[in-house]
């Protein structure tokens, strides 16, 4: 192991709320490397859903002030851009600035575990554990040797594309712009918005500390274009957005079959997106983030001798909680499904008009 500046127990490649839980919940005898690959540029809307603030108060955690941004919002906007049809869902979100809530979550993190800045780009297995080489902050090329090596590293995982490169499941590139918003004319929203033309998934607005953002999921092939489709459909719409001041874009999976998993294998665990937990009709990964670290963690400080199969076993609920989800996104996705239901005004709310 030559050129090893450090060995591990374990080592956790990607510290958003999967790498992060994990990382603070671990065994606290165990020498821990976090390995935090993130930017700026994540697209998310950065709404903790009831689910994620469920998963959050299992852990008697109560957010910082510093976490939160303006403005909170009760209701979601719902428009079909093909039907021009809109309706207004109540929806008990809490806005928060994703990159601060990160933060904020590997800020929890004990003695044990040592937190590097640092983007991975090379895994192999040696002996018994695995080298990962990654470039940290100062630009060093830096060996790290683990026993056990832990993927939460999201949908692009360069652990699951080293180790499980077969990825049985659909793909979207996520695209994300922030755009100033006009102070004087401006009136804050959440919008969900569905356009059959240009995507079978869904685009999102929110108004964020001043900002408006607007993102959404699309087929990889002509995804730009595709989004300024969109955009400028939104435009006409009504919608404040010209002149971006930042764009970001990420990769996005949505499961469809139990095929669409992978917990890993040989002394690799996937949590998170990176296991392919993530909601097929909202997009919402946190609370999978969430729970499937603690999964993990459940399964290594169990009795069994095989940890992986514990692992797979504890999140079975978790893997059909997920496909049962599928059975949601007609109702959601399908246009003349979504058009029934809109027109029947079902569960919607009625907005007064000033």
């Amino acid at each position: 192991m030559e050129g090893i500046l450090n060995s591990y127990d374990i080592i956790i490649i990607g510290a958003g709320p999967a790498g992060a839980t994990f990382a603070r919940i671990a065994e606290k005898s165990q020498k821990i490397l976090l390995i935090d690959g993130s930017s700026d540029g994540k697209p998310c809307g950065g709404l903790l859903a009831p689910d994620a603030q469920k998963a959050l108060a299992c852990f008697d955690l109560t957010l910082p002030r510093e976490v939160l941004v303006d403005p909170q919002i009760f209701s979601v906007r719902t428009i079909d851009l093909k039907t021009k049809q809109q309706r207004w869902y109540q929806r008990l979100y809490i806005n928060v600035d994703r990159k601060k809530f990160d933060n904020w979550l590997v800020s929890l993190s004990p003695f044990n575990v040592t937190k590097e800045k640092g983007i991975c780009f090379k895994i192999q297995k040696e002996n018994d554990g695995y080298i990962v080489t990654y470039k940290n902050s100062s630009g060093e090329t830096i060996n790290a040797y683990g026993k056990n090596l832990i993927g939460a590293d999201g949908a692009n995982s360069i652990v699951r594309r080293s180790f499980f490169p077969k990825l049985h499941t659909r793909q979207y590139v996520a695209i994300q712009q922030w755009f100033e918003e006009e102070r004087e004319i401006a009136k804050p929203f959440y919008s969900c918005i569905f356009d059959a033309d240009t995507t079978d998934c869904c685009s999102w607005s929110i108004s964020k500390d001043g900002y408006i953002i607007f993102g959404g999921a699309f087929a990889p092939k002509n995804c730009r274009s595709i989004f300024e489709n969109q955009k400028e459909k939104l435009i006409k719409f009504g919608f404040p957005l010209n002149n971006p001041v930042k764009t970001e874009a990420c990769m996005v999976l949505r499961p469809n079959s139990l095929k669409s998993f992978c917990c890993g294998g040989d002394g690799i665990f996937l949590i998170g997106e990176a296991a392919g937990f993530i909601s097929p009709s909202s997009l919402e990964g946190i609370s999978y983030a969430i729970n499937s670290a603690v999964m993990l963690n459940n399964a290594l400080l169990s009795d069994k001798k095989d940890k992986h199969k514990e692992y797979k076993r504890a999140t079975k609920s978790l893997r059909l909680k997920l496909i049962v989800k599928n059975l949601k996104c007609p109702l959601m996705y399908d246009p003349y499904l979504r058009k029934i239901i809109m027109k029947s005004g079902f569960s919607s709310i009625e907005i007064y008009q000033k």
